[in-house]
């Protein structure tokens, strides 16, 4: 039986990489099923309401960066409250949810999913300018530095890191060393950078209601 992240990427139509390197495989189901799981008489694309595209392209955001419900209902709420006066409400979402810890580790390639990501993150194996930090929510800025806690670097899960690196393609605002393991954060999450997985304008209208 497929694993119920794979199924969570076919019904909701787009692929979340949710397993790591298998989602980038050939062996994976949105490859192979690319339909949503069930019987074969419900295989078929519904048509949603309004409120049901919101609440699917909601569903996407939240899966995608590992969040839970309250966590992402938060950050859109606080921007809701602002106002968007001095920016883009879509494009300041994006910025805080790419600027979370655990979505840098997985863009500078430190893991191979947000879940994983948040794992380590939970059991201390990062550094934030050389001091530990286990939250994988913690917001990073401009010029922070992030690195792999040196008595950990030889623990099996970071063994193929560097072959692996040498494949990964950073967004524009980080920057890594690949000798050092050592990432950094240059400049501002950039929403055309980020894959349009996901309608973000319909997440604030599902939340305004």
């Amino acid at each position: 039986m497929l694993n119920n992240k794979c199924k969570i990427c076919r019904r909701l139509g787009v692929k979340l990489f949710l397993k790591g390197e298998k989602c980038s495989s050939p062996k994976c189901p949105m490859i192979r099923r690319p339909y949503p799981p069930g019987p074969k008489r419900k295989r078929r694309r519904k048509t949603f309401s309004e409120y049901g595209k919101e609440l699917r392209e909601k569903q996407k955001l939240r899966n995608f960066y590992n969040l839970r419900e309250t966590q992402l209902r938060k950050y859109v709420k606080e921007i809701l409250k602002k106002g968007g006066k001095t920016k883009d409400p879509t494009a300041l979402l994006i910025e805080k949810l790419e600027a979370r810890f655990d979505n840098v580790v997985f863009r500078l390639g430190f893991a191979n999913s947000h879940i994983q990501a948040r794992q380590l993150i939970s059991h201390k194996h990062f550094l934030i300018n050389g001091k530990p930090v286990n939250i994988p929510s913690y917001s990073l800025k401009k010029d922070d530095k992030i690195s792999i806690k040196s008595q950990k670097r030889k623990k099996a899960i970071f063994q193929k890191l560097p072959t692996l690196l040498k494949k990964k393609q950073l967004p524009s605002w980080l920057k890594i060393d690949k000798e050092k393991l050592e990432g950094e954060v240059i400049g501002v999450p950039l929403i055309e950078e980020v894959a349009p997985f996901a309608e973000i304008s319909a997440i604030f209208e599902f939340y305004s209601r």
